[in-house]
């Protein structure tokens, strides 16, 4: 182990930081951004197809590909406080959009991939 004064400084910020955002970090200092919730197994490859166009502008996501009920997986992505879930189902690989959830709002609906990307990017800004 070692031990520095400086990394013992980097530990205390970082656990004020925790303590104050309460693990509800923003947009910009969140680990992880956004998290793709497939509805089955059949649209795994779309939600692949997200997450490529998500992580070529930056945005660190992940997908959650359980064989799990949807409702459990939203719940799962609110305890782990990911400010933003993609929900992804045959209607939204038919339009080619996705449904976005925010943590604190709810359902904001379906929307184009790049008009997220857009609010990703001017949330983060701020």
């Amino acid at each position: 182990m070692i031990h520095r004064t400086v990394f013992g400084s980097i530990e205390r910020f970082i656990g004020i930081l925790i303590e104050h955002y309460a693990g509800k970090f923003p947009l910009w200092l969140a680990p992880v951004q956004v998290k793709i919730l497939p509805i089955s197994d059949r649209f795994i490859s779309y939600s692949k197809e997200v997450i490529n166009v998500l992580k070529k502008f930056g945005i660190r996501c992940e997908m959650d590909s359980r064989a799990e009920k949807i409702g459990y997986k939203i719940r799962e992505a609110q305890l782990d406080k990911v400010p933003y879930m993609i929900v992804v189902g045959q209607k939204e690989m038919k339009n080619g959009v996705v449904s976005v959830r925010k943590r604190e709002v709810g359902d904001l609906g379906s929307i184009e991939i790049s008009e997220f990307i857009t609010i990703l990017k001017s949330e983060s800004e701020v």
